[in-house]
């Protein structure tokens, strides 16, 4: 493993308005010092984006009351590919880290288009980038004292990749060939796309595969977030597979702490016998390996709204609830073997589902009034 000092660097945050990229973002802006970071959202509207301003706002005040790190924030789609190379030739990145992407599985069955757009198109976009950016190096054209290129790319991948693998917990080294939606081909294929460029053009890549993320200003699309909005109109929640799911949920801190330590020790580069890039690449599971059965996340969702007062003591829940199949593109476990993590990076989520949700329910009464 190759160590990066991340104090200093030029960093790439894409998705820098969604749930995990502003909080990642929020994290750098309090921890480093010299870097400049370089924030990219195309502030779509597959979900409010009130909410998306709202988490702009709070990193436009943070960064307002730090004079640290220079920050940066760009309105643009990865799909524009002369944007994102304008924005590697201006800025001479060292680290990306690239978060943006179409979310959601039940919005792939019926919208396909975003999904090749964002995560297939965009995510080649960045790697191209990536590639090129050593360019100026072979031909002395950088005037950066020391640039070396890119020396990590951290993507997003998502659990959605193990389908309705049956062995659990789901290991890095279990085979992903069954996609049981879009969202978890497209996935896939960034895996495999960051394989290649790190085996071709010696491109250090690690690919996170995350673990049902939540916890405040989170996505509304999440069952957490949903649920708490069909409740509160009086609605009725549908629980999936009658209930018999199991969900490895992941409070949005812990998700962080993953991708900031991943981000300071990227897959060392070496050569094979043969003389060619041995690929300087590696997947993780961010997962707290601790499934949760729906009925009592649902459960503890329900006390949490009560205790913060988002909703009333005497609220029937039993009024509300339906037991409903499974829906497709949906799988029944989601179960993290995160042992790599630890072995490689010392670190495991550890926030307790109640925690998080408390959090989540306290934030959402102060957000919404």
């Amino acid at each position: 493993m190759q160590k990066i000092e991340l104090n200093g660097k030029t960093i790439l945050v894409t998705g820098a308005a969604g749930f995990i990229g502003s909080n990642l973002v929020k994290r750098l802006l309090n921890d480093l010092q010299g870097a400049t970071i370089v924030g990219i959202d195309n502030m779509n509207a597959y979900y409010d984006p009130s909410l998306k301003d709202y988490r702009l706002k709070e990193l436009e005040s943070l960064n307002c009351q730090l004079s640290t790190v220079n920050y940066q924030f760009v309105k643009g789609d990865l799909a524009d590919k002369a944007l994102i190379d304008s924005l590697f030739s201006q800025y001479h990145f060292d680290i990306v880290v690239n978060l943006a992407a179409q979310a959601g599985v039940r919005y792939s069955i019926e919208n396909p288009d975003a999904y090749i757009q964002s995560n297939m198109i965009g995510f080649y976009n960045i790697l191209e980038a990536c590639r090129h950016s050593r360019d100026g190096i072979v031909n002395c054209q950088l005037s950066t004292v020391n640039y070396q290129g890119v020396q990590h790319l951290v993507y997003a991948s998502s659990s959605s990749v193990y389908g309705g693998n049956k062995k659990v917990p789901f290991s890095v080294d279990d085979r992903v060939d069954n996609p049981v939606s879009l969202y978890a081909a497209t996935k896939k294929s960034n895996e495999l796309f960051a394989h290649c460029y790190s085996k071709l053009y010696d491109i250090p890549t690690t690919g996170l595969r995350f673990f049902t993320v939540y916890g405040p200003a989170g996505r509304p699309d999440m069952a957490y977030f949903g649920f708490t909005n069909k409740l509160l109109k009086g609605e009725t929640i549908k629980i999936f597979n009658y209930g018999n799911c199991r969900r490895d949920f992941t409070y949005v801190d812990d998700i962080v702490e993953g991708i900031v330590r991943v981000m300071a020790g990227a897959p060392e580069r070496k050569k094979g016998e043969d003389g060619l890039p041995i690929p300087p690449y590696a997947v993780y599971n961010i997962g707290g390996g601790q499934p949760e059965n729906l009925l009592d996340f649902v459960q503890i969702l329900q006390e949490e709204l009560v205790r913060s007062g988002v909703l009333p003591q005497n609220f029937d829940f039993e009024a509300h609830k339906e037991l409903v199949p499974m829906q497709p593109g949906d799988v029944p476990t989601t179960y993290a073997d995160a042992s790599a993590l630890e072995r490689d990076f010392g670190f495991t989520p550890k926030i307790p589902l109640r925690e998080g949700l408390r959090k989540f329910a306290e934030w959402y009464k102060q957000y919404y009034g």
